[in-house]
């Protein structure tokens, strides 16, 4: 049995030497090990990776023993996960195309270990795509009348599929609290980082009539306040004036599609921790 082992808690001398000490006083084998401590602020990260007999641990035991042995103690915060375990990734979409593709490429070529129980969207435009992966689609229009009533129906969903992530992936309508609160930590977005320099409609023609010389992407988890969520990944690729409109997008759609995955791929690895609004993301 492998396990990850994600820690944050206040920093103090012999948390390295007590957790390492418990995982071989229980059996296991460490197999890796990063840690990190924000001195500002005065906090210790950690994440540790460790294999264990099957027959000689059981996983809820295991948490359990870590909780009295080590977690009051230390005030940690803390999050045990077995290594076999699949999480559920639920993709919400609009009508681009070019990040759902590229998820679904990884997921059906095994490169992304999840299972995708459904692919929601505001529109009828990519269910063709869900029925060429075999993956259930779910129409849930939305209008400003009908936004409540709709996002109820997205969470019986969510909760019904027991969903353990949420990726928009070009997911064009904002996600209120009715399903931010369900999931903290555990939506991932995808936009531009012309934001919110060159926010609207039309971002990429915006930046072309300025003349920008530098173009990106951000990923981060959703929070309530619009696009201001702890970042996950980022990258960024120039351009010029001999660069188009038409050439300025292609690049960001596929800025977009990579820095998305490689921020659900950190989140299904279990190398992302949350802490004031920053993230922690181990190698």
């Amino acid at each position: 049995m492998r396990t990850t082992l994600l820690i944050h808690c206040p920093d103090q001398s012999g948390i390295i030497s007590a957790v390492t000490g418990f995982i071989h006083g229980k059996g296991g084998n460490i197999v890796y090990l990063d840690q990190h401590v924000d001195e500002e602020a005065g906090v210790f990260f950690m994440r540790l990776q460790s294999e264990f007999d099957a027959s000689s641990m059981e996983f809820a035991l295991l948490e359990r023993e870590f909780e009295k042995q080590l977690a009051t103690l230390y005030k940690m915060q803390y999050q045990f996960y077995p290594g076999e375990e699949r999480p559920k990734m639920a993709l919400f979409v609009s009508r681009y195309n070019h990040c759902l593709y590229d998820l679904l490429s990884r997921y059906h070529s095994g490169e992304l270990s999840v299972d995708i129980p459904f692919i929601l969207s505001n529109h009828k435009d990519l269910q063709p795509i869900a029925e060429q992966f075999d993956i259930p689609f779910h129409h849930i229009p939305i209008s400003k009348e009908t936004r409540q009533e709709a996002e109820k129906k997205q969470l019986e969903l969510l909760l019904s599929a027991e969903v353990d992530f949420i990726v928009l992936a070009r997911y064009m309508q904002i996600v209120s609290s009715l399903i931010i609160d369900h999931y903290p930590t555990k939506i991932i977005n995808i936009h531009h980082s012309f934001l919110p320099a060159f926010a609207g409609a039309k971002p990429y023609h915006a930046a072309f009539k300025r003349g920008v010389k530098i173009i990106g992407a951000t990923s981060h988890y959703v929070t309530e306040e619009l696009d201001a969520g702890p970042i996950i990944e980022q990258d960024v690729a120039a351009v010029s004036h001999t660069h188009s409109v038409k050439d300025m997008i292609a690049k960001g759609r596929d800025l977009e599609k990579i820095v998305l995955a490689r921020a659900v791929q950190f989140h299904v690895d279990r190398k992302t921790m949350v802490y004031n609004n920053k993230t922690v993301i181990f190698s």
